[in-house]
């Protein structure tokens, strides 16, 4: 069965824009997990505007699934990874002004700084995963860099399905099948929620983990945060 990981990140931000401790994050984490989410996602930026690098130590002793750490692999964030020493860690080319995360890395021209990063993170034990467009020869490269994983960033998908495009689907079937015969395990994010979920998890072969927090959050607004969890663990049986 796919992994549901719930990303964090908007209840940090909730959080952050009165200045306290409410909601607290920690706690949240631990609720979150009770509900039945098998993971953990955050993704520290270096403004720090919605998750802290504090939150990353913190929230270590409480994750008991898996507590999976996204980001740019500048040198802060490479030695948060390596101090926290999370389950996973999720490799994505955020510019530092992004609002969220637009792109996948380009393999081939960033080859060699990512297997130098990567292999510094396996030396410690942290599974590796490449934030990744569905296309096809930038796949095979990252084959190349000893990553254990990708990530495949699925906006593009859920505008088309949005739209009633069910075939923008076909891109990200032929590079989960690609990965699974390079021997790297599968994990997708982005823009996936409660309407797509369960097309895109019953055509993706060998999907390992979803990462999911922008719409799961605002979706528990109405539906409430327990039953967010279960109607995406439901889904995707």
């Amino acid at each position: 069965m796919t992994k549901l990981s719930v990303n964090i990140n908007k209840i940090a931000t909730l959080r952050n824009s009165r200045g306290g401790n409410t909601p607290n994050l920690v706690q949240s984490a631990i609720d979150i997990q009770e509900f039945g989410a098998e993971g953990i996602t955050i993704h520290p930026r270096p403004d720090e505007r919605h998750i802290k690098y504090q939150d990353a130590h913190d929230l270590k002793p409480i994750v008991t699934t898996e507590y999976n750490i996204e980001g740019n692999p500048i040198q802060s964030f490479i030695d948060l990874v390596l101090n926290v020493k999370p389950t996973q860690v999720t490799l994505v080319p955020d510019a530092v002004d992004a609002i969220t995360s637009n792109a996948g890395w380009d393999t081939k021209t960033h080859q060699n700084f990512l297997t130098e990063v990567i292999a510094e993170f396996k030396r410690n034990n942290v599974r590796t995963s490449i934030f990744m467009d569905a296309d096809l020869p930038l796949i095979s490269a990252a084959a190349e860099t000893g990553a254990d994983r990708i990530e495949l960033y699925t906006e593009d998908f859920a505008k088309q399905y949005a739209l009633g495009n069910k075939k923008a689907i076909e891109p990200y079937v032929e590079s989960a099948k690609l990965a699974t015969d390079l021997d790297l395990g599968i994990n997708a994010g982005h823009d996936l929620n409660l309407e797509n979920i369960q097309f895109f998890a019953k055509n993706i072969p060998n999907l390992l983990e979803v990462s999911i927090g922008h719409a799961l959050i605002a979706e528990s607004l109405y539906l409430g945060l327990q039953n967010v969890i279960n109607m995406y663990k439901y889904k995707m049986q």
